[in-house]
């Protein structure tokens, strides 16, 4: 039995929800979801922010859906373990097409990437990995990817590192070991830890409307 890949073309879904303003003050907050879940959710949780207006909401959908099963709702996933150095070319590539997209009419205009749970890797690969550098990456109860660790320094923005004191899926072991490999490579970074679980709570919200606020205020740090 012989095992072949074959390149084809897809199409990907992207929700957005522009904030009203000119292309000189353009800015872009691009979320990824995690898995099982789809664009729609994603959104809804970066329009519970409270500065959610100075911001172009943009949700990015993974490209492979799947129905919840005893549902009739469509969901996605970023990838699995099958052919995944070709999936994660895949997404890089998608993702990169959605930012030129983006910033055609204000290449100036700031980026930041923030990942939930699956979408974190695909925060950090958009920012570290991708064709255009963001202003920061924040990410949401999920580890930094292997392939992403090989990187330079000097590839990786700003980041803030957040999850719930009782996450499961990314415990206080993966959020130190994060942090170690941060501080070692010298990168900026800031880590915020909050009472809860693997979701979104009132605590996280502000200190994203923070790290967002830092950018509009044009500072460097997250």
């Amino acid at each position: 039995m012989r095992n072949i890949s074959i390149e084809t073309s897809t199409h990907g879904r992207v929700l957005i929800k522009d904030a009203g303003v000119s292309p000189s003050d353009a800015r872009f907050l691009v979320g990824f979801h995690g898995y099982a879940q789809n664009a729609e959710d994603m959104l809804a949780e970066l329009d519970h922010l409270s500065n959610r207006n100075a911001w172009t909401l943009v949700s990015v959908q993974a490209l492979h859906r799947f129905y919840l099963r005893g549902d009739e709702r469509i969901v996605a996933s970023w990838m699995t373990r099958q052919d995944r150095e070709l999936a994660i070319a895949d997404n890089i590539v998608y993702i990169d097409r959605v930012v030129r997209s983006l910033v055609a009419e204000a290449p100036q205009a700031p980026v930041v990437f923030v990942g939930f749970s699956q979408g974190v890797a695909m925060a950090y690969r958009a920012g570290v990995l991708g064709a255009h550098r963001p202003r920061g990456v924040i990410a949401i109860g999920g580890d930094i990817p292997p392939d992403v660790k090989t990187s330079p320094s000097n590839k990786f923005p700003p980041i803030l590192v957040t999850a719930g004191e009782s996450d499961r899926f990314y415990p206080q072991a993966k959020v130190e070991a994060d942090e170690a490999f941060l501080r070692s490579a010298g990168v900026q970074f800031d880590v915020f830890r909050y009472q809860g679980g693997h979701e979104w709570t009132d605590p996280l919200r502000e200190r994203i409307d923070q790290a967002l606020d830092q950018i509009i205020r044009d500072r460097p740090t997250l």
